[in-house]
């Protein structure tokens, strides 16, 4: 692994932002709860290491969050270039193993040191979260993180590869929005949040789910020709504009509904991304040629790690 910029560039820094926007609108909400404490469990759990706890378990959850995306990566790097699937016919940058400075058996072995990595990061969350007295909820997200790992990993590597087989959508959705925005609210106060959380984490799950969907139709033409059967490539280019549009104006939807538990107008001001995000519909609907799709990943991701970074200011900060 000494070829450090193929390293970091296999690790599509590009993506991080998008994959922390969950954590942070989950402790945000939580910062919320912990501010407002009134039962019991909640005050122990809050007073056990002080103000510092809180800060603690974020950074865990962060890296912890990073450490899946970046094995993610690797794995669909790995997987899509053992099938075939990354050729000359992909648009976007190249992929490390598509332009042959680093093989696959180095690859292999990454995503299984990362895999490593990412198991230590949740146990420490866990650890750190929880303590020893909490046994059965430390070993439900010992699973879910263990689930997250795994299917990191089975989005391309495998016969059974889910994003071959347009599932692609459901798990992003699931672990980039409830999981990442539920399971860190939980982790900051172990209760089960009120409605607007769900409602963010379902606006975060949408959006993030919007970038794959976009990622799926800039490549409709050389996924199909491989069997690389993704919603885009299921639905076609104009079918597939309507749903990545249903999808952004729904989380559009999503977060306006939460603006409803805002006490503040500073709070609205996550909402400001947006106005951007409709800029961009506009781009997508007029856009014929498949690499112009490129530039607005990027866009999309920055908007939403924007929402979250608003979001997240105006609840902890502010």
């Amino acid at each position: 692994m000494s070829n450090l910029p193929a390293w970091l560039s296999a690790a599509r820094p590009r993506t991080l932002p998008l994959s922390l926007s969950g954590i942070l609108v989950g402790a945000a909400t939580a910062y919320d709860v912990l501010n407002n404490c009134e039962t019991v469990a909640c005050k122990v759990h809050v007073n056990h290491d002080g103000s510092s706890w809180y800060w603690w378990v974020l950074a865990l959850a962060l890296l912890t969050t990073v450490s899946f995306q970046v094995l993610s990566n690797f794995a669909n790097d790995y997987g899509d270039g053992v099938k075939g699937t990354d050729n000359e016919d992909r648009i976007g940058p190249m992929r490390a193993l598509q332009s042959g400075v680093i093989t696959a058996a180095q690859m292999k072995k990454a995503i299984i040191i990362t895999s490593a990595i990412s198991v230590l990061f949740t146990l420490a969350l866990i650890r750190v979260s929880f303590g020893t007295d909490a046994w059965l909820e430390a070993l439900f997200f010992l699973v879910l993180g263990i689930v997250a790992i795994g299917s990191a990993i089975k989005y391309t590597v495998g016969g059974s590869a889910y994003g071959y087989r347009g599932l692609g959508d459901v798990f992003v959705f699931l672990f980039f929005g409830l999981v990442a925005v539920v399971g860190t609210h939980y982790l900051l106060t172990r209760q089960i949040p009120a409605g607007d959380v769900w409602f963010m984490a379902t606006a975060v799950g949408l959006l993030s789910t919007a970038v794959l969907h976009l990622n799926n139709m800039r490549d409709i033409v050389s996924d199909r020709k491989v069997g690389k059967m993704t919603l885009a490539v299921k639905m076609g280019g104009d079918r597939s504009k309507r749903y990545h549009s249903l999808l952004i104006l729904g989380a559009f939807s999503c977060a306006l509904v939460a603006e409803f538990w805002q006490d503040s107008w500073v709070h609205m001001l996550y909402l400001i991304p947006f106005s951007y995000l409709l800029v961009h519909l506009y781009r997508v609907w007029n856009q014929t040629e498949p690499q112009l799709l490129d530039p607005e990943l990027k866009r999309v991701a920055l908007s939403t790690f924007a929402m979250a970074l608003l979001f997240f200011a105006a609840h902890v900060i502010f």
